[in-house]
């Protein structure tokens, strides 16, 4: 959906919500990581460019791999297509980290205390995310009652999955980093908590209270694509945290 359309010469101006959606994400997260930012505010600058680019490549990347491989194949121009915003959260997070541990190495930062201010404010940006999601219309759950907030679409009632979803990846786990971001007893520790949760939040959601994604397919008429490369995150994120803790003697 776009929020305006205008016609210059032969180009077409036509922002879309989710774009604009997309854009607040990134300011409200470095105003508030600004305030709270441990080294000089000129690398913050570098930093938000470094995660943006490798954000779009992963996101979009990811997506063409285990989503529509063979459409992309043969139609090579189309992975160019990025304002079509088919995109995949896995390769969002490989992105990130990506993006994380480049910038560490080249400015002489901690990757795990850099991976942990970065993602102590990320539930901001899945909240604008879901709120778009719901606004749009968007990763419903069919449902034969009339539930609170509840959309109607094409006659049929929905219950609001996106709501669902950003009052866990939003307020539950915005509300959990904060306690440990406090009380931080290792590098990492805010990262991995994110990952760990916000995987288990989105799968308990994607599994009972909403349709997948239309270009999302079952597999096993059970489990969809997106659920099974989840799990194997869930596990390495959770090793990661484990292996953590027990390198800097913190007791579990």
């Amino acid at each position: 959906m776009n929020i305006f359309e205008i016609n210059v010469l032969w180009f077409t101006i036509a922002p879309s919500y989710y774009g604009l959606m997309y854009a607040l994400s990134f300011i409200i997260w470095y105003l508030i990581i600004r305030r709270r930012w441990y080294v000089k505010s000129i690398l913050l600058d570098d930093l938000l460019f470094y995660i943006f680019l490798w954000v779009i490549l992963w996101w979009r990347m990811w997506y063409v791999l285990f989503y529509n491989f063979s459409h992309y194949l043969s139609n090579l121009w189309d992975i160019l297509k990025i304002w079509e915003w088919w995109m995949s959260f896995h390769g969002w997070v490989i992105g990130v980290v990506i993006a994380m541990y480049i910038f560490s190495k080249k400015k002489k930062l901690n990757f795990y205390l850099l991976s942990d201010e970065v993602t102590a404010v990320l539930p901001i940006w899945l909240w604008l995310w879901r709120l778009w999601n719901y606004l749009n219309k968007e990763l419903l759950w069919y449902s034969p009652y009339n539930w609170f907030l509840a959309i109607e679409k094409n006659g049929t009632s929905y219950f609001p999955s996106p709501l669902l979803e950003s009052l866990l990846e939003w307020l539950f786990l915005y509300i959990i980093l904060l306690y440990f971001y406090k009380k931080r007893q290792f590098g990492w520790q805010i990262a991995s908590l994110f990952l760990i949760v916000y995987w288990i939040f989105r799968l308990l959601v994607e599994i009972f209270f909403r349709e997948p994604d239309s270009h999302i397919w079952y597999i096993y008429n059970y489990f969809t694509v997106w659920e099974i490369l989840t799990l194997p995150m869930i596990m390495l994120w959770l090793w990661l945290y484990i292996y953590l803790r027990k390198k800097n003697n913190v007791p579990l």
